[in-house]
């Protein structure tokens, strides 16, 4: 009847990211989210008080919880009660936010998540051993996940490193830059992504084909996140985007966009190759300039034809899996990830 909502839609509520999900699986979802912040702050509680400061200084500034999500999303395709769910979630997000203390060393940041950097508030020596002391406790949660588990989180962040080594030398000469791109985005992004699924699909018990195919697919949209963030950099205002755009352009780092400029050959495109190739760092004249003619590059075109094609593969494999509210939350993801490039 006109007017009246679907027995579903009745049923549905607004999830993280805007979704549009089972309102039975957002609640437990808040619920267990609830517990893992309580033993994400248990876990960086220590005897040391500086070490105390420093390791609660990210987590109480926030953040998503994006991969934490994912474990608890994916353990709906077993038991989301299990025991080792809540704690895996843990373990990705301790490991994401270690990874984030060494990044504002590497790159010098002065601000992370609205606050000060803990590089800049205290010294990169602090923030350096305070990232190893957030992975040492990871490993300590994962210790009682059992010995598949700490290879599988060993595995990812060897990935890891070795995604941070390929971005700091760059291609080889003989190498698509590309190519190159894409595979530092799936190593340094998109793995701790794929095992935050396949985490919460294996620890709750869930077939392992399912388990397989939550792990792939969640790698692609690790991959397809990071593709939107490198169009939203260039193609959004600080508002959408919570970053200043042409972040990225300004600090010389290559994102998809401008890789595709770069494998052209159009003479048409010499100005703004020309500028790619400069230090736009501190002439805000240069940074314009070369901003403007990549907005007006079909460079973007390109990049959201990539970033569908990512979300699309992730949705062809989640097809697959039970018709289950969490397989809508998870495709809705894939939908997510490609609306909010507009």
């Amino acid at each position: 009847m006109r007017g009246t909502a679907s027995p579903r839609a009745l049923r549905e509520e607004t999830g993280p990211f805007g979704l549009h999900v089972d309102a039975e699986l957002a609640a437990d979802a808040k619920r267990r989210l609830g517990a893992v912040e309580a033993l994400l702050l248990d876990s960086v509680q220590g005897e040391d008080p500086l070490l105390t400061e420093a390791s609660k200084h990210l987590v109480v500034a926030g953040g998503k919880r994006f991969r934490p999500m994912l474990v608890l999303l994916a353990s709906h395709f077993g038991d989301p009660a299990a025991a080792g769910v809540v704690p895996a979630a843990v373990v990705v997000e301790l490991t994401h936010l270690g990874t984030l203390y060494h990044d504002d060393v590497m790159d010098e940041a002065t601000v992370r998540r609205g606050q000060e950097s803990a590089n800049s508030r205290w010294t990169n020596t602090v923030a350096i051993l305070t990232g190893d002391y957030l992975f040492a406790r990871a490993s300590d949660l994962l210790a009682d996940l059992g010995p598949e588990a700490v290879r599988i989180q060993a595995r990812a962040f060897a990935r890891l490193v070795r995604g941070q080594i390929q971005e700091t030398v760059g291609p080889a000469e003989d190498a698509d830059p590309l190519k190159h791109y894409l595979q530092v985005v799936a190593d340094k992004t998109a793995s701790l992504i794929a095992v935050s699924g396949q985490f919460g699909a294996l620890l709750s018990g869930a077939p392992a084909s399912v388990v397989d195919t939550i792990t792939s697919a969640c790698e692609k949209i690790g991959i397809a996140f990071q593709l939107s963030d490198d169009i939203l950099d260039i193609d959004s205002d600080a508002e959408q985007s919570g970053k200043t755009p042409g972040t990225d352009l300004r600090e010389g780092i290559r994102t998809l966009p401008v890789h595709h400029v770069l494998a052209g050959t159009d003479a048409k495109d010499a100005r703004l190759r020309e500028l790619l190739g400069q230090d736009l760092s501190e002439d805000d004249a240069l940074h314009a300039e070369a901003l403007a003619l990549l907005r007006a590059h079909p460079a973007l075109d390109l990049a959201r034809a990539d970033l569908r094609r990512w979300a699309e593969d992730a949705r062809t494999e989640l097809l697959t899996l039970p018709d289950i509210p969490a397989r809508s939350a998870f495709t809705g993801l894939c939908d997510y990830v490609v609306s909010r490039t507009g």
